[in-house]
């Protein structure tokens, strides 16, 4: 049973692009990108509104955070593992996740690294993602206060028939990165007082600004591979570092956007990750976020995605010589 082959991968060490025991796959084929392509966002501001109306819209559109809380990011290092796929398809896909990390300045573990963003393939995610979580439903839900979605969001997971479906856990932190929520199980060495168990945290905040942040601690993406055959592999491995990298709303109406998350909406035109993508993960971990209220903290992030796309533009500009 794959299931049981997955459970090592789960709770221990494996390797970046732990790829043994796959069964066949279809192969993922290549989609033409059409010659009208869509406008992207970065040349024209439609239906008049300014960019960083655009922006804050998107932002909230397709943020997920955990419940109560802000946009959780990675911190430090990431390590991907793509697991029932071939070895070269497997390959493709862990090293574009890993170059769009480094890109955001992000750190990828050596090989043998303890897998955190997690990749599997199925040809039934439908029968396969609901046993994925009964094997080991702790590792999707911490028990501690905003950790995750909710009970409902994982029960989209499992059931809502998707080409890639996704789930995020996230760890509530101090400006030192220590955990600042109470998990069941979880103890500072040597757990063997009541206060080892205690969150003991760091705060330098006030009414206003908040020094605990909120830090992604690992991802589950579940490929299927009957729904995936529309696109080639460059276009899935954007897609899965964008969901890999950001906590993206399943259910998010992303037409009014030059993004690579129209995928599986409209193959033909959506060759990647986008420069509104570009920006968007950017502006996601180029901000120093210190808001206490959700919503000033979406702004920031907002700000920060809008200075970023400035940025990438100018450049393209510059190396097209407009």
């Amino acid at each position: 049973m794959l299931i049981a082959a997955l459970a090592t991968l789960l709770i221990s060490a494996a390797p970046a692009s732990a790829v043994d025991g796959q069964t066949p796959i279809p192969p993922v084929q290549t989609a033409i990108p059409s010659a009208d392509t869509p406008t992207d966002l970065e040349d024209v501001v439609v239906e008049g509104r300014r960019l960083d109306d655009r922006v804050n819209t998107f932002v909230r559109e397709i943020g997920a955070p955990a419940n109560n809380r802000g946009l959780a990011r990675w911190r430090g290092s990431v390590c991907p593992a793509v697991v029932n796929l071939r070895n070269d398809m497997a390959h493709a896909i862990v090293d574009r996740v890993s170059d769009v990390a480094q890109e955001v300045g992000l750190r990828v573990g050596d090989e043998g690294c303890t897998p955190n963003i997690l990749i599997f393939a199925t040809d039934d995610a439908q029968a396969f993602t609901p046993e994925l979580v009964a094997y080991r439903p702790r590792l999707f839900r911490l028990g501690g206060t905003g950790t995750d979605r909710g009970r409902a969001a994982l029960e989209a997971f499992q059931t809502v028939d998707r080409p890639v479906r996704w789930w995020h856990v996230s760890v509530p932190v101090d400006e030192e990165g220590q955990v600042a929520t109470r998990i069941p199980g979880y103890c500072k060495d040597p757990c063997s007082t009541p206060m080892d168990y205690t969150p003991q945290v760091r705060v330098n905040g006030s009414r206003l600004l908040s020094s605990i942040s909120d830090n992604l601690a690992r991802v589950y993406i579940v490929l299927d591979a009957n729904e995936i055959a529309d696109v080639n592999l460059g276009q899935l491995g954007d897609y899965v570092a964008m969901v890999a990298l950001a906590q993206v709303n399943p259910d998010a109406d992303t037409s009014g956007y030059a993004t690579v998350l129209n995928l599986f909406d409209d193959p033909a035109q959506t060759e990647g990750l986008t420069n509104w993508d570009k920006a968007y993960l950017e502006g996601l971990y180029g901000v120093v976020m210190t808001r206490r209220n959700l919503n000033t903290a979406r702004n920031e992030v907002a700000s920060s995605i809008v200075r970023a796309h400035q940025r990438i533009t100018t450049l393209a500009e510059a190396d097209t010589g407009e």
